[in-house]
């Protein structure tokens, strides 16, 4: 057991107005470029990819491996984890971040300029594989680094408020793939020439502006307090992923459960209904992706709302109702769907959006506040990465074969159920944190 002594618990105080704002942007911006590239690559692996980087396989062979690239970066992101998480529990979480906003930047807008199968051969799908392993090991210490940038530099009693922003992050990010691509869609025409030589890489080349925006953002903040005080108080021996394993594996593991549920919903919200209404339900793409932008804005908005509930009614709470309601859904959702009605379709994706908010809302403050500071960039970044590859990156993989089965697309709905039953299995086995001190973990 460690002998480390951790600082007395004190109140945090609140930080001025500009400073905060800083801080909210500096937790924004990673997770926004996160899930941007994430949500503009799943689309482009919906509608685009399998015809660029996978001209030579037939429409469910090109699919299944377009989104096994997608499905990549999850594969990278716990070793990411570890990596960018000993980085930061024992350098600081402000360093941490700057490199892996650089990082994962950089590969978005490497992939937007890479050349297709048709200019370089094997060579295409190739080096889109190696991008997007570098870009999953700078994902896999974004987040964790994101949301305790945000909740050790929040008052206690308002990290909820301060931690919506690495998640409100991700709805954003969504709500900016879609305009995006949209305009573009509009630009080139459906089913130009122009949106498969060039259109496509637009939204991929414009996220340099969010690089160099969460940059500026990062580079002109401090170090979060409560890493500070640490740094000085506690000792910092040992290695951060080997605590974890020692001290708080049944929380990290049940952490874990709850993500996967939770990132189940959200990858098929995000990226397998997009291609799944145009290649089976015969939307165009603007449609789907007018669709999917209200989606977006309704899950910003019930994103920011839970989070901040949950400062006021606890962290379990909201995101057990977030979770039973997407179970519900998730039953109801592809009947809906496959009734190709335009209306049916429309309610279908964008309330489903709207329940992943209180699932996922709560998360950015309620998973940080489950491990001392000593390993808590790890511990969180592990539990949330975990579940990210057995709920994002599985069900990608097993979606197109479910819905393709005997029982159809019905198949999938109940496999995202059993997911989130599990998720509320590991939910009811942890601890409520809402009331604890950082320092007192």
């Amino acid at each position: 057991m460690s002998t480390a002594v951790l600082a007395p618990p004190t109140p945090a105080a609140r930080p001025g107005r500009t400073a905060t704002r800083r801080i909210n942007l500096a937790s924004m911006a990673g997770t926004t470029i996160e899930f941007y590239d994430y949500f503009i690559y799943g689309t482009a692996a919906a509608l685009v990819f399998p015809k660029v980087f996978f001209p030579h396989t037939d429409g469910a062979v090109g699919a299944i491996a377009a989104f096994g690239t997608f499905a990549l970066v999850y594969v990278f992101r716990p070793v990411g984890s570890i990596l960018f998480g000993h980085v930061g529990d024992r350098l600081g979480r402000k360093r941490t971040l700057i490199v892996t906003l650089v990082t994962m930047g950089l590969c978005t807008v490497a992939v937007g300029l890479m050349p297709g199968a048709a200019t370089i051969g094997v060579a295409a799908p190739i080096l889109l594989v190696v991008l997007r392993a570098a870009q999953g090991l700078a994902v896999g210490g974004e987040w964790a680094g994101a949301a305790l940038f945000a909740t050790e530099n929040a008052p206690d009693g308002q990290r909820g408020r301060f931690a919506l922003y690495p998640q409100v992050g991700a709805t954003v990010a969504f709500a900016l793939a879609a305009v995006t691509f949209l305009a573009v869609d509009l630009g080139t025409g459906e089913t130009s020439a122009a949106f498969l030589s060039w259109g496509w890489r637009v939204p991929f080349l414009l996220s340099a502006l969010l690089i160099g925006v969460g940059l500026y953002v990062r580079l002109h903040t401090e170090e979060t307090p409560v890493f500070t005080e640490a740094t000085r108080t506690a000792s910092r021996r040992g290695v951060p992923f080997l605590e974890v394993w020692r001290h708080r594996p049944r929380t990290m593991l049940l952490a874990t459960g709850l993500a996967t549920g939770v990132f189940a919903c959200m990858s098929i919200a995000t990226a397998y209904l997009t291609g799944y209404a145009t290649g089976s339900l015969g939307m165009s793409k603007a449609e789907i992706l007018v669709i999917d932008l209200v989606g977006a804005l309704v899950s910003v908005a019930t994103t920011a709302s839970a989070a901040v509930l949950s400062d006021r009614l606890g962290r379990r709470r909201v995101v057990l109702a977030g979770c039973l309601g997407l179970a519900v859904w998730s039953l109801v959702l592809f009947p809906l769907l496959d009734t190709r009605s335009p209306v049916a379709i429309a309610t279908g994706i964008v309330v489903l959006l709207a329940l992943v908010g209180p699932a996922y809302g709560p998360l950015g403050a309620y998973v940080p506040e489950m491990f001392p500071t000593r390993y808590r960039y790890t511990g969180a970044g592990m539990s949330y990465n975990l579940g990210g590859v057995a709920g994002g990156a599985l069900i990608l993989l097993v979606a197109a074969p479910l819905t393709a089965s005997a029982w159809g697309p019905t198949a999938l709905g109940v496999c995202m159920a059993g997911l989130l039953a599990i998720a509320l299995g590991c939910l009811r086995r942890l601890p409520e944190t809402h009331e604890r001190s950082l320092t007192a973990v």
